[in-house]
């Protein structure tokens, strides 16, 4: 009996201590001070799911200044990925630097095992976005893409009103998003500095915004890409954004559904809204939290419902939390979800054509 006794109790100290190695917080290295979205990482309060643990960045600089405001100490910043992984043994990167950079992190960290979240876009250019990919691929490694309207309420709330039919089989959507300009909203020099650069950023308000847009019909779409890709762009603050446009005009058209995509850094007030167009009815995402359903009564007649929505539920309610999550196996993404690498490669296909569209005035193919 004590054997059966003993056996029980090391099975049950065994699971225990099991489960409390799977609690243990998520070492994370961050690459790249630049972007203006690091603050999300460096502001986060203490939990047990992530802890930050290396910072690369060759501008002293800025890391002193980032370091000050955020209260991280110096000794945790290094000059290369190789350094702070030798140093630190992250068990995943984020990059917060320019986008062109996405690559080498990538290039860096999949043949080591260290999953990879990015800020969005994915990368710079469609063939950057294959090489990511079969990296990842190739050495089982999460890499995923963070959208701020990953975590809108409104979002998912559309896409399941859509999903089930409330208002008719799919027949327009329109996204829109962006704000006065990333000069004109003050963010730093640094950040500045690779937005409107067409190297770093891979072209201006078309890729800072439009992969918004894209990402958006691609999960709402479930993966159908669309026929064609039709763009315009122009640059209406040349003093402000001399080498990228600044505002463009995206057409997407499917079988049976067309989609008007609005990045721009001219909007007067700034913006991530949706609206979706059925044959019986409409849903507008006016904002993070509110929503608008109509469905149709007449010639111009509606029944509207308004929806004033709360957080997401964890880990979906911010990037860090899922990232952490899906690490440690406890969330599965679902198909084409907004985060997800297949996701992420067709709107890079979607962001590529685009580009290419508004250079050469030509509306540009799509093969499924």
């Amino acid at each position: 009996m004590k054997k059966y006794i003993t056996l029980s109790l090391c099975f049950i100290l065994l699971t225990l201590t099991s489960a409390l190695a799977q609690k243990e917080p998520i070492k994370l290295g961050v690459v790249g001070l630049t972007h203006g979205h690091v603050g999300w990482i460096l502001s986060r309060e203490a939990k047990h799911d992530v802890i930050m643990v290396g910072i690369v960045e060759t501008d002293r600089n800025l890391a002193k200044r980032l370091s000050e405001k955020h209260g991280f100490p110096m000794e945790m910043v290094f000059n290369t990925i190789e350094e702070m992984i030798t140093a630190v043994k992250p068990e995943a990167v984020a990059g917060f630097g320019n986008i062109y950079d996405h690559l080498a992190i990538v290039e860096t960290c999949a043949p080591k095992g260290i999953h990879v979240m990015v800020e969005k876009p994915l990368a710079v250019s469609l063939e950057h976005a294959k090489k990511m990919e079969a990296l990842a691929k190739k050495h089982n490694i999460h890499l995923l893409t963070n959208y701020e309207t990953s975590w809108y309420p409104t979002n998912v709330k559309a896409f399941e009103l859509l999903h089930k039919g409330t208002i008719g089989a799919l027949r327009k959507v329109i996204v829109r998003d962006g704000h006065k300009g990333p000069k004109k909203i003050g963010v730093s020099d640094e950040f500045l500095n690779f937005l409107t650069d067409p190297k770093l950023n891979g072209g201006g308000a078309i890729m800072d915004f439009g992969c918004y847009g894209a990402n958006l019909m691609t999960w709402i779409q479930q993966g159908k890409k669309p026929n064609s890709v039709t763009a315009v762009t122009q640059q209406l603050q040349p003093e402000n954004n001399p080498k990228v446009d600044d505002d463009a005009t995206i057409i997407l058209t499917y079988d049976t559904a067309m989609a008007i995509l609005e990045p721009s850094w001219n909007w007067p007030i700034g913006r991530k809204d949706m609206e979706i167009y059925g044959e019986r009815g409409a849903i507008y995402a006016d904002n993070k939290h509110d929503l608008r359903l109509r469905i149709s009564e007449g010639y111009s007649g509606y029944d509207e419902e308004i929806f004033k929505l709360g957080e997401r539920d964890a880990p979906f309610d911010e990037p860090f939390a899922l990232l952490a999550s899906v690490i440690r196996g406890e969330t599965i993404l679902e198909r084409y979800d907004p985060y997800s690498l297949e996701n992420n490669m067709i709107s890079m296909e979607i962001l590529d054509a685009a580009v290419k569209s508004s250079k050469t005035g030509r509306t540009i193919k799509i093969k499924d």
